[in-house]
């Protein structure tokens, strides 16, 4: 176990811990079949092993990690069948928890939904799509909570996260850059593919929003099944998972520049360990950018 070393903060709750790490999925730090090593994540959140088993158990029961005799625990890697079947169960919970919180929803809550999609707007405008992600979940939870039904929304929250995972897994790849960095004009900063699709956007939400402030509940309705399909519909089920790093990302790595240092020190082990230049993967002339696909 490690203690703080301010020896200040108080230690993290089993509950703080697991919300960490789910929002470390939901903002893409934590990719699909990332090994989450017990010891490891002891020493990034400063409690025990025993601590950390029982989070990952609780995760595991809301399919967000999997659990494998001698092998531990790693993220939720979702099949298309799973990625099929997580989209049809919102497809048929969310108009009902959309028509309850019609229902119920003050001024005051439509005032919050609109500062959950300003903020969204604002780390999609910025360049922070792992952030503009999660915000966008969070706007599908905030719209459950005012249903006032704690088992639709409890069951909405698994979901959430999951879809997190199956774009992360099967979302369309685009190039991530953050603003004011170099381009494609400068071979040593070239883009990097990122995970990330578009149709869960600002705008559908807005237009959800406007609806709901009207009390239109068939319009409603129609537009977030209409959002979900749109969704659905950009997953491409053939692209191949990226490596990802453990400590770094959940410590040190929190954005898409942690990621890429933490891709550039993966490519100099690999290189180191098969005889290729460091920073290069087999197959691919020197110089290449890392994780540039062809085909799909």
């Amino acid at each position: 176990m490690t203690a703080d070393p301010a020896g200040s903060a108080p230690p993290l709750s089993d509950a703080e811990i697991h919300d960490r790490l789910v929002a470390a999925v939901l903002d893409q730090r934590l990719l699909p079949g990332t090994k989450l090593v017990e010891d490891k994540l002891g020493q990034v959140y400063g409690v025990s092993r025993t601590r950390i088993r029982q989070v990952l158990i609780r995760l595991a029961q809301a399919q967000v990690v999997t659990l494998s005799p001698n092998r531990g625990a790693s993220v939720a890697q979702p099949s298309v069948q799973e990625a099929r079947e997580v989209f049809e169960v919102r497809r048929l919970i969310e108009p009902t928890l959309l028509q309850r919180a019609i229902q119920r929803a003050s001024e005051a809550d439509l005032q919050a939904l609109a500062a959950q999609i300003a903020q969204e707007e604002l780390a999609r405008a910025s360049g922070q799509r792992g952030l503009a992600l999660r915000l966008s979940g969070e706007f599908h939870l905030q719209l459950a909570a005012l249903a006032s039904h704690a088992t639709l929304a409890r069951l909405l929250a698994e979901l959430v996260s999951r879809t997190s995972l199956i774009l992360m897994a099967y979302g369309s790849a685009a190039p991530e850059r953050r603003p004011g960095q170099p381009g494609p004009g400068n071979p040593a900063q070239p883009e990097q593919p990122a995970r990330w699709v578009e149709a869960c956007n600002c705008h559908e939400h807005r237009g959800l929003l406007a609806a709901v402030r009207l009390r239109d509940t068939a319009a409603a309705q129609a537009l977030m099944l209409q959002h979900l399909d749109a969704l659905e519909a950009t997953l491409c089920f053939n692209l191949p998972e990226p490596g990802p790093g453990l400590v770094a990302l959940l410590a040190g790595g929190t954005g898409p520049r942690g990621r890429h240092q933490a891709g550039n020190q993966a490519g100099k082990q690999a290189g180191n360990k098969t005889g290729n230049p460091p920073g290069t993967q087999p197959g691919n002339p020197a110089g290449s950018p890392p994780g540039q696909r062809s085909g799909a």
